[in-house]
């Protein structure tokens, strides 16, 4: 692959104008990842003026657009250095783009002078001298799961959406449909580089394990839940099941099913009077009570319950299920019955069929690429299903005449399983014991329309969560939210009414140990955004 070689690294372990490459003693074990043919050290640079400026200072949401002086788009951890450390050197404030899915301006904000486009470090490798799977911060979900499998048969529990980048998806704690039963993605990272800056301003890029005996730990523990933007740039990840041993790579990660079944049913919004609305969101939260141990032959089963406005779209269950489980289309079968049990509505199937695995990450029924629409984002995670306010304020938004737009749904998502069995402290991500994971989204097209959609959906998560002020607080039933699932509303006390900050619905208790490792690895606050980690004493 493209830039310069680790070895011509290590022998080139200079100070160059502010910036350096500084590999820990340990790092040596890692001689044999070789980043191939050199390359110029100076990333390639889109200035304004530029006729891919326009497409390179935004994401995925329109609602955001940017005007960086430059663009820089790096192929090697080299040129990731000298392009932070020049953009530290000349006092401009940068960020970090992987695949632009930030839901909300923490990339794309008036501020930034300087964005660091990841795209182009894509590889997918195995690395022998470490043992593990090594992934560049640029590669796309799908990408990686097509490589991982062809080439090894194996995958990683990440997400539904193929042209996610790995860089915010590791780093917030992405999770996906192999959740239940293998855990969440970043369960499986055995190292990170990341390009740093000291207090004397110096960029280096610096390794981190998850070897108890690292003395970068800290640093591989923040970038396992804490969120990007907050510590550095993300280069490369080496992924290794914690559990395996020997060399083989084919047995290092788990494999995916070979088969899946892919479901989904609808419940018409006719004839789906209150009582038969609660009784559907009864079933699924209290079925997901009882069927979420790591245990459960329905480990290996992944849904998603989405609720759309009754003047728009009718609400329907998707479902994934392995179809190499014993049993399986019968358990498939009892799970959708038992959704659907006592509501008093028939339900409609509109798909129901059996794919390999590989093409079952491409179904539309689990993911939607629209990189042309605004959004806005929410997410809560939920121990319990929903109690009786909740489950009227959904209903009385949902069945409300006065809005009347196609983009809106929640998302309620399968969660539990493996991934409740680490320990809440084991890795940035805490939320360890939920058995749903909501993702509240709103999309539209045209600016004129944000205040109305905006304002709709905020009171509707606010009403929902009315009884708790306005936000899924820490308690026995709901367990805060999701930093991928970006949210600047749980930051306003306009729309937090609750005692409980923004930082501890993102990370609960682990926040101070995530300032802890900001003061140590940014202590001049480089890496910064709205909801980035803040430096001790500072809010």
């Amino acid at each position: 692959m493209n830039g310069l070689s680790r070895r011509t690294l290590l022998s080139r372990a200079a100070v160059l104008g502010g910036t350096a490459l500084v590999v820990p003693p340990f790092a040596a074990t890692i001689a044999g990842a070789d980043e191939g043919p050199a390359r110029p050290a100076n990333a390639l640079t889109v200035p304004r003026g530029d006729h891919r400026h326009a497409a390179l200072s935004r994401g995925q949401n329109m609602r955001w657009v940017s005007n960086p002086e430059v663009v820089r788009l790096p192929v090697s951890t080299t040129e990731v250095v000298n392009a932070v450390g020049e953009a530290v050197r000349t006092g401009k404030r940068l960020s970090v783009r992987s695949g632009g899915h930030c839901y909300e301006a923490f990339v794309d904000h008036p501020e930034v002078q300087v964005i660091i486009d990841m795209s182009c470090m894509d590889a997918v490798r195995f690395d022998t001298a470490r043992g593990a799977f090594e992934v560049e911060a640029g590669a796309l979900l799908g990408d990686v799961y097509g490589t991982l499998l062809r080439r090894w048969g194996v995958t990683l529990p990440g997400g539904s959406c193929h042209t996610v980048g790995v860089g915010g998806h590791v780093t917030g704690g992405g999770y996906g449909q192999l959740g239940r039963q293998h855990g969440l993605i970043v369960d499986y990272v055995q190292a990170v580089e990341v390009v740093v800056v000291d207090q004397a301003g110096v960029a280096k890029a610096v390794i981190a394990t998850r070897e108890a005996n690292d003395p970068n730990r800290e640093l591989w523990w923040a970038h396992t839940g804490g969120g990007g933007g907050s510590f550095g740039v993300v280069t490369r990840f080496w992924f290794r099941d914690p559990g395996a041993t020997g060399t083989d790579p084919t047995k290092l990660l788990p494999a995916p099913p070979a088969e899946v079944w892919l479901h989904r049913v609808e419940w018409p919004w006719d004839n789906l009077t209150e009582p038969r609305f609660t009784r559907l969101l009864r079933n699924f939260g209290q079925w997901h009570e009882r069927n979420s141990a790591v245990n459960s032959p329905y480990a290996k089963l992944f849904a998603r319950l989405e609720l759309s406005t009754k003047v728009t779209a009718p609400n329907h269950l998707i479902v994934q299920m392995d179809a190499t489980a014993p049993d399986s289309e019968r358990l498939l079968d009892a799970f959708v019955a038992a959704i659907g049990e006592g509501v008093g509505v028939t339900a409609q199937v509109t798909d129901k069929r059996k794919l390999p695995w590989l093409q079952s990450t491409g179904w539309q029924g689990l993911w939607v690429h629209t990189p042309t629409e605004r959004y806005k984002y929410k997410s809560s995670y939920h121990r319990k299903g929903f109690t009786d306010p909740q489950l009227a304020a959904l209903y009385k938004a949902l069945t409300a005449t006065t809005y009347t737009h196609l983009g809106f749904a929640v998302s309620v998502a399968s969660y539990g399983g493996k991934i409740n069995t680490v320990p809440a402290e084991a890795t940035a991500e805490p939320h360890r014991d939920s058995v749903l994971k909501l993702l509240w989204g709103t999309a539209w097209g045209e600016a004129a329309d944000d205040k109305r959609n905006l304002q709709w959906h905020q009171e509707f998560y606010q009403q929902v969560y009315a009884d708790t002020g306005g936000v899924p607080v820490l308690n026995e039933v709901t367990d805060g939210c999701f930093i991928n699932y970006a949210d600047i509303d749980i930051s306003d006390p306009a729309w937090n009414r609750s005692t409980v900050p923004w930082t501890e619905l993102y990370f609960k208790g682990g926040y101070r140990r995530l300032q802890q490792v900001k003061a140590k690895w940014d202590p001049r606050n480089v890496f910064r955004h709205a909801q980035s980690i803040r430096l001790p004493g500072t809010s």
